[in-house]
This record gives C-alpha cells, structure tokens and sequence, in this order.
C-alpha cells in the first residue's frame, strides 16, 4: 500500500463581524487542509497553520516526496520531507505544509489500522480534557472591550472554567480591562491573558505586576518571539507564568526556548511547528525540562481533535493520585471552518471534551460544506507506469 493522491485545499470563511487585536484585524478565516489518499482508497485529513496559500504552494513542493510512500512509515516520511527543506525552511510556512501532510498521514494510519491517534501516539493518558475558552477579541475601535461581558457570561454558561482574554492596547487600559472580567467572572474561573507580543521587557514587567493581584494563571505571548533572554528576565520579575511558542518551530526551537528558561508553559501549534511527529518529540523536550505544555490551537476542527488526541497522551511528571485537568486552547471566535467542516461535532459536557477513541482522528469531513468553503484546490497523483 502506498500514498496514491494527496490533494490541497484553500478554504475561506467571510466573517459576518471582523474583530481585532494587538497586531492586527481579521475579516474571515483563509486554512488550508489536505487529504492524503492510499492505494487502498483509505484517507486522512490534516490542517496547516499559516497563510494558506503558501502553505499550499509548500504542499505542491513536497508530494513528489511523499507520493509512493508507505503510510504507514510515517517518521520516514516526516524525515525526507524535513531534508528536502533543511536549507531554506527551518522555520515558518514550509513547517506548516510539512505539518498539514505529517497530520494527515497520521490520521489515515489510523484508518488503516483501525486504532486512534492517542493509541498511535502510545496511548491516552486521560480520556477528557478540559477546553479554556479563547476569547474576549476587540470588536469597536471606539470602544474596544464592548462586548467583553456578554461574551464572558456566555462562556460561564456554557460551561467553561477558563478563558483567555486579550490585552496589548496600553498598560493602563489592559489594566482596568483586566480588572473588570476579573469581577464578571468571580474568583473560581481561570483566567489568561494575551497580548500577542505587543510589549517591551519595561512594559510587560509593569503591566505584568500590576494584574498579578487578579490571579493570572498565565500571561501568554508578552514579548517579541526573538528576545529569548528577555523572557527569561521577564520571569524572574513577576509571579506570573509566563507562555510562548506558538511562533516557535521543531524541536530545535523548543529546546532553545527551554534552555534559555524563557517561559513556564510552551504552546506549540502542532499543525506549525512539525506535526504530530515532532509534537511528540518537542513534548519529550518539555517532559526532561519539567515545562507545562498546552498547544496553541487556531483552526479548523482538524487542528482541534489533534490537540485533543496529542493532550492526551502527554505523560504527568510529577505523577500523584489527584490529577491536575490538562488544558486545551478552544477558540471561540466566529469560525465555520471550525463548527462547520467534520462530523461528529465537537461537544463539550461538563466543562470537558472527550478523546475520540475512534480510529485516526475519530472525525471525517462533509464534503459538502468543504466545497462550500474551497476557493482553490491542487490534486497530485501517483504516475502509472
């Protein structure tokens, strides 16, 4: 059996509302997702993260390496597309392209097998996790935070005990923003903040000791990805954990993160930073490091049921009877892709999301409302010879 057609997919969601943060404003949803098919007619799905044309470019770069190959020897696969794009593309959107390839080989092991990616991966360590809400996006330019307590309460009802807020407009306004969803949501809910890496080292430390009396549970992306040694000051100045590395690649990006002691808890995004292949590796980084690791996850509902199965399967070091909940990043921004695009839906019972435990990533996607949202796509086929 061998890969037989991989075919890339440009899929664009118009946002009837468009919403905004400290870099930059977004007016729909542009993810590129591939489907890679075997000789046997079984098939996986996978997603990239990034601008998704060029990721689609990156595909059409790499099926003729991927093209013929055993799916079922999915690291040798991963290797040769890594050596192909050593030279130019250690980092940034190739990464991706290998990602989305590398997801999807792993969700058609699966089918082939007959086993879900957490059993794949070595098994489930736990079979729910517990979804924190990303959320609380500026929405009015005049009034950036308008919608904040609305949106809040209606995490709160729907069950979540966590959420993520934005900040980066200025310490003093981040401040009182993050004052008031602190008396919105009570003392029992956890909650983050992101600024997107819109401060300065002085800006961040005074902006981080100000909110710590808010019980943060961590301050995520507080400076420029670049200034590892700064991060590392950062955390030596506040209570605060500090989170990054949803800009970070491979696991050679992760361990210089980590030996730099730059951050508390890293956030791979899996379908950037190498794919399941080398999530799991960068997760054994983080496990010799005693790092947290919670991925950053901002897509489709493909890029959700990887996190899910690779969360899983993160080992607890330290080990005790009573186990912490592990976290996932669930975004809650207007996303069709994300609600939209597979079945069975993603439900949330209790405050917490179950592990697929049906084979590959447990989902398929509607092609249906694939076709409703493609605005391009690029079919590679095995030659018969």
């Amino acid at each position: 059996m061998v890969i037989e057609k991989i075919e890339a997919f440009v899929l664009k969601d118009k946002l009837s509302n468009s919403f905004f943060f400290s870099q930059w404003e977004y007016s729909e949803r542009c993810i590129c997702v591939v489907k890679v098919t075997a000789s046997d007619g079984s098939y996986g799905w996978g997603e990239g993260y990034g601008p998704a044309t060029l990721i689609e470019a990156g595909i059409k770069l790499l099926e003729p390496i991927v093209l013929g190959e055993d799916p079922l020897q999915n690291e040798v696969i991963w290797n040769k597309m890594y050596r192909k794009t050593l030279d130019f593309a250690r980092r940034g959107v190739f990464m991706a392209s290998i990602s989305a390839i590398d997801i999807a080989i792993w969700d058609l092991k699966g089918k082939i097998l007959g086993l879900p990616i957490s059993t794949l991966l070595g098994g489930a360590h736990r079979t729910e996790i517990r979804p924190y809400a990303t959320g609380m996006y500026f929405t009015d330019h005049d009034n950036p935070t308008r919608d904040f307590e609305a949106e809040a309460k209606l995490y709160i009802s729907q069950g979540f005990k966590a959420m993520k807020m934005k900040v980066g407009l200025g310490i003093k306004t981040d401040v009182e923003n993050v004052k008031k969803m602190r008396e919105i949501i009570g003392p029992d809910i956890q909650l983050m903040v992101d600024s997107n890496h819109a401060y300065t080292l002085r800006e961040a430390t005074e902006l981080a000791r100000k909110i710590e009396k808010y019980d943060i549970s961590w301050f995520e992306e507080p400076l420029s990805p670049e200034f590892y040694g700064q991060y590392n000051e950062l955390r030596s100045k506040t209570i605060i954990p500090i989170a990054g590395g949803e800009c970070e690649y491979l696991r050679f990006g992760f361990q210089q993160l980590i030996q730099n002691k730059s951050v508390d808890i890293i956030q791979p995004d899996i379908c950037a930073a190498g794919g399941l292949t080398e999530a799991k590796r960068i997760s054994a980084i983080a496990s010799a490091n005693g790092i947290d690791i919670i991925p950053h996850t901002w897509g489709t509902s493909i890029g959700i049921h990887v996190a899910l199965h690779f969360i899983s399967n993160i080992e607890s070091i330290p080990g005790r009877m009573y186990q912490p909940d592990y976290l996932m990043e669930f975004d809650q921004t207007e996303n069709g892709l994300r609600d939209n695009l597979s079945f069975p839906k993603i439900e949330m019972k209790d405050g917490m999301i179950e592990v697929p435990n049906r084979p590959g990533l447990g989902i398929d996607i509607d092609e249906a409302v694939l076709e409703k949202y493609a605005v391009s796509k690029i079919t590679f086929k095995k030659s018969i010879i």
